[in-house]
């Protein structure tokens, strides 16, 4: 009949069985669109297909730059091409620590260029803390339930364990701000979001806290969500799917997180070791006058090992370790609104059930049940969406991510043989001289 509620979009009647699993081997054209999560999970296959070589050492592209430095420079040039046509540009930098009396707290400036009209000036230049970017992340999951929010770094600061004043703590978060605020701003509804704009262009902030800004709060009435009285059936196939994925996707990030870390942890004990080893030998060769040369050239060599490996564990720890958290951190946040998603379908069932039980007959469907589906509606297509957005963008950052570790383990490798062929002369035998 007329009255009869609209039925909510979906893929199409799938079993389980016929749609392919996030972390299966197969090609990404047989999964068929990109609301499918990525098989990619943490090699992007697009790296096989056109910068690396074969397992067996055989060039795909004999085209391909020899190095990976001008293979990672190539990517990062390949992905900025977009760049002209975007319309909002935002950095953070300039990180400035404040003693005050009750506290002390580090703030970053906040620079934006625009040519968007909703800006009344083509630039700004606020300082912001780390609890201004919190209360913006909240504003957006508030006012944009639908909508994935990019996560912010943790507040992970415990006494004797990290010193969130050191330049090393305050770069990588600087780092990992100005991430949150260009996922922000890449993002087509985010980046248009009224607490975002005041976030990026108010010198005076705690000002619209305190109001607690209840015209900009109507914009989220349209899509609340009720947190509790209704249970879901079952997630339809497409989103059941995308909750596997999410779970695997941070449960395998999460080993290799734990495993990265003590590697590091190993490779810090080494070169605890490397640096009392190094000094023996220059110590023996002031007492072996015929040896001191090979001796002192041993030395030096293990010494540049010694700074070789050093800059590749910074490398992990400031460049390594924070993307695998941010997605991990990411894959939470997806989680979330996957939840979200799922109480606004209960809800709606429910409500149709209340309609359905009462004896009397309607002739049409209430309207507050049409604005619950409607809600469904703006949760399916919301998070289809962002699913798409974040898949693409899960590639490219990994694709760079171990492209750049491919490039810093060469490195570290390359400096090594260096130093150690270096040393051959010297232990070589030389002809007595008469």
């Amino acid at each position: 009949s007329a009255g009869a509620p609209r039925p909510l979009p979906s893929s199409g009647p799938k079993s389980l069985r016929e749609m392919p699993h996030p972390l299966a081997t197969s090609s990404s054209e047989e999964m068929g669109p990109a609301l499918t999560p990525s098989p990619d999970l943490l090699l992007p296959r697009s790296i096989a297909d056109k910068d690396l070589s074969l397992p067996n050492g055989t060039p795909v592209d004999t085209s391909s730059p020899a190095s990976s430095s001008s293979l990672l420079n190539r990517l990062q040039l390949d992905d900025d091409l977009d760049g002209e046509t975007r319309d909002l540009f935002v950095t953070v930098d300039d990180p400035k620590k404040h003693v005050c009396t009750m506290e002390t707290y580090i703030t970053y400036r906040v620079t934006t260029k625009t040519t968007r009209a909703e800006f009344d000036l083509p630039e700004y230049s606020v300082r912001r803390r780390y609890q201004d970017f919190d209360w913006l992340r909240n504003k957006l999951e508030e006012s944009q339930p639908t909508h994935l929010i990019p996560p912010l770094p943790e507040k992970f600061v415990v006494k004797g364990v990290v010193d969130r004043f050191s330049e090393e703590f305050v770069e990588t978060r600087r780092k990992a701000l100005d991430k949150f605020l260009k996922r922000i701003t890449d993002h087509p509804v985010l980046s248009f979001n009224e607490h975002f704009n005041v976030f990026l262009t108010a010198k005076d902030l705690n000002a619209y806290k305190k109001q607690g800004m209840a015209l900009l709060s109507k914009m989220g009435e349209s899509v609340k969500y009720v947190t509790g009285g209704y249970k879901l059936r079952s997630r339809p196939l497409e989103f059941a799917a995308i909750g596997e994925y999410l779970d695997t996707f941070s449960l395998k990030l999460g080993t290799i997180d734990r495993i990265a870390q003590r590697i590091i942890k190993e490779q810090l004990e080494y070169l605890v070791e490397l640096r009392e080893y190094g000094p023996v030998y220059s110590t023996w060769g002031g007492l072996e006058v015929e040896l001191s040369e090979p001796l002192e050239g041993v030395s030096a060599c293990i010494g540049n090992c010694c700074t070789a490996l050093e800059e590749l564990s910074e490398d992990m720890t400031e460049d390594f370790l924070p993307v695998l958290r941010e997605y991990i951190l990411y894959s939470e946040s997806m989680k979330n609104v996957l939840k979200k998603r799922d109480q606004v379908q209960a809800e709606y069932e429910a409500k149709l059930e209340a309609v359905a039980l009462k004896k009397e007959d309607r002739p049409k469907v209430p309207t507050d049940v049409e604005k619950c589906q409607d809600r469904v509606e703006c949760f399916n297509a919301d998070l289809k969406a962002d699913m798409e957005r974040w898949q693409n963008s899960k590639r490219q950052d990994f694709r760079q991510l171990l492209m750049g570790m491919a490039d810093k383990n060469i490195q570290y490798y390359e400096k090594c043989l260096t130093a150690w062929e270096s040393i051959i002369p010297l232990l070589q035998d030389k002809p007595e001289t008469k």
